[in-house]
Parts: structure tokens; sequence; C-alpha cells
């Protein structure tokens, strides 16, 4: 059995979950345990989820034992939505734009759930989430950007749409020293290489006509996109001429 699987087990078998979880959150530290939240979240109860997502920030700072609390109940809504639970939509929308930016990382993770069992569904969502404010733009855009979900080319286009869609919306923005604008500019500095390796012919030429942009932050956006090595595995030298044009 993988780790997952070992912590299923073990809490399949535990009554009061909450001290088991806080010994091995992993918190304070640099990576919070991953694997027990998979674990937490494929079996967490709906009462279990309530009562740990209604621990407020002060409650459960950020990168806390308790925060992983949080992550766990944000892990198990993303469960229930995937098992055709629309209801807790709003509030796992609500939870994109915490002050803790672990339990925002949650939201993203849940969210990607829902999308290896129905990346259709979280298409729909994501197209009106793209429309939000800055954290739930990001949300949007690193929920989508995992490789794992990108494979099927149609899907595919409409992410670039939504990425692109999202990126009109950083060009000539007026809130560009805001903390939320900054932390959708460091997603999107990412999410562009993840969705144009995915179909490269339509990601290059919707990367294209960013990479011409003269906006000081899309610009910073798409040369860290061109850094990243997904991009290098799909076509060197189109990556070493658009390099040398920008540069």
């Amino acid at each position: 059995m993988n780790k997952i699987q070992n912590y299923c087990t073990t809490l399949k078998e535990l009554q009061d979950w909450d001290a088991f979880l806080l010994r091995e959150s992993g918190l304070p530290g640099p990576r919070g345990n991953l694997e027990l939240a998979h674990a937490a979240g494929s079996l967490i109860s709906r009462e279990r989820i309530d009562r740990y997502c209604s621990l407020t920030p002060d409650q459960a700072p950020v990168n806390s034992p308790e925060e992983f609390l949080v992550f766990c109940g944000v892990m198990g809504m993303g469960r229930l939505v995937s098992e055709g639970d629309r209801s807790v939509l709003p509030r796992l929308r609500a939870f994109a734009s915490d002050p803790r930016w672990r339990t925002r990382e949650g939201v993203a993770t849940a969210l990607q759930t829902w999308g290896a069992q129905d990346m259709g569904a979280l298409l729909e969502e994501m197209q009106a989430w793209s429309g939000g404010n800055r954290l739930e733009q990001r949300a949007a855009a690193a929920a989508l950007c995992e490789p794992a979900l990108l494979k099927q080319p149609a899907q595919v286009e409409l992410v670039l749409r939504i990425l692109d869609a999202i990126t009109c919306t950083v060009a000539g923005a007026p809130d560009r020293k805001s903390d939320p604008f900054k932390t959708l500019r460091q997603g999107l500095a990412y999410c562009w290489s993840v969705a144009a390796a995915a179909l490269p012919a339509a990601g290059k030429t919707a990367m294209e006509c960013w990479l011409v942009c003269t906006d000081p932050d899309v610009r910073w956006m798409m040369k860290e996109n061109l850094k990243k090595d997904r991009l290098k595995r799909m076509d060197a030298a189109w990556v070493q001429d658009w390099v040398a044009k920008i540069s």
C-alpha cells in the first residue's frame, strides 16, 4: 500500500481524528502532510468538514497544525463536489480568498479532485471563477493547470481561453500593487506553461499573443513561463527564439 492507503486504513480505525491529524500534519514546516490530507479528504464526514472549516484564521493561523484541519476540511469539500454535491461550492469559492495561503492551496487541490471525476463540470465552474476577484482567478488557473487533468485537446483549448481571459484583466490593471494581484501574477507565471505544454500548437499561438505585450507584469509572467523546463522539452528552439526576441 502507498502512504495515502496506509493513512486511510489508520483513519478508518480512529474515532477521534483531531489529535492524529494535528500530530502528523507536518506543520509548522515547509511542507504539510499532503498524503494524509488526501486520505482525510476522501473519508471525512460532513460533520467534520463543517467543524474543521469553521476554524477562523485566529483559531487556526497559517502554517499551524490547526490550519491543517481546515485544509483537510477543504479537501473533503472537493470530494463532496466530485460526488455530486454542488451545495458546498459557494463555501469552497469563499475559501479561495482566505488569508491563509495553505488553505487557498487546499482549494486548488480540492478542485482538482473534482476535475479528475468531471473535468467538463470543473471547466464550467472555473469560467465563472475566472471573472471573480484576484484570488478566485488564481484558484481557477491553479486548479485547471494540472498536467494530469489536461488530456483532452478541446478541454485544454478551453483552459487556454480561460487563461487568456484572466491575463486580459492583468494588462493595465489598476490594482497591481495589491497582494491579491501579486498572488495571481505568481500563479500565471507557471500556469501558462502547463497548459501550453499540454497542447503545443494552440498553446504556443496563445502565448505568442502575450509575449509581445508591453505591460510590465504580463511581460514578467511570460518570461517566467519561458524558463520552465516543460516548455523547453516541448520546443526548445521556440523557447530560445522568444527569449531572444523579448530580452
